[in-house]
């Protein structure tokens, strides 16, 4: 069996209110394999986005492992955090968090150029993806200028920019209409699987179920398989 893309062992994360002590993430172990879509269920405030935000490399305060296409990632120093998200890792929001100044090619280019792309190949992959995802003519188009889903597609296409070994990807369909919702996700993972990319969705549509590999549950700050 291949090694697996991610590898959590023990995950622990505690927040301090006033005197009390919260436990969001209580010993949580999970691994992904390479080419899995594993879709991440809970309700709003189970730890979902904690636990995507730990697997990530942006927030620290965790204890436990975390091991990413086989490296050790949890104690890494910032310019380490930094080299694993760029290189390994695509991200997905529920908000798309597009720069308003640039295009949409541009906001997809600028993933490939901060990898180190080449200005052709990176415009060559943001014009590919795009395209792939009905959106090339609108190639120019700022944000702003584009629809919900539309900007949501920029997002996805973003995300793939550099072929990450694993996809994190928090509620990415949750800021939309449930028809379009159900279309963008289902781009969304047809181009994960057609790249050979691994993906973890958090989110709480259970109908994602029937569209995943394998659906595993956070309930107070545990997992169990869905």
């Amino acid at each position: 069996m291949s090694e697996p893309v991610l590898k959590v062992e023990n995950l622990r994360r505690s927040f301090t209110q006033g005197a009390s002590t919260i436990e969001v993430l209580r010993g949580v172990d999970l691994e992904v394999r390479p080419g899995e879509i594993v879709a991440l269920l809970g309700p709003s405030g189970s730890g979902k986005s904690t636990l995507l935000q730990a697997v990530g490399l942006l927030e620290g305060g965790f204890q436990g492992s975390i091991s990413i296409a086989g490296e050790r990632v949890e104690a890494l120093d910032n310019a380490g955090r930094t080299r694993v998200r760029r290189d390994r890792l695509g991200f997905v929001y529920q908000f798309h968090h597009l720069l308003p100044d640039f295009s949409a090619r541009e906001n997809v280019m600028l993933a490939g150029l901060v990898a180190g792309r080449t200005n052709a190949d990176a415009t060559a992959r943001a014009d590919g993806l795009l395209t792939d995802l009905g959106l090339g003519a609108r190639l120019s188009h700022r944000p702003s200028q584009l629809s919900g889903g539309e900007q949501q597609r920029v997002a996805v296409a973003r995300a793939l920019a550099n072929a990450p070994v694993l996809v994190l990807a928090d509620e990415p369909t949750g800021n939309l209409d449930e028809a379009t919702a159900q279309k963008v996700l289902g781009e969304f993972l047809r181009l994960v699987r057609g790249q050979g990319s691994a993906a973890l969705l958090a989110t709480h549509n259970i109908a994602l179920a029937q569209a995943v590999d394998r659906v595993v549950t956070l309930h107070e700050g545990r997992l169990a398989a869905g």
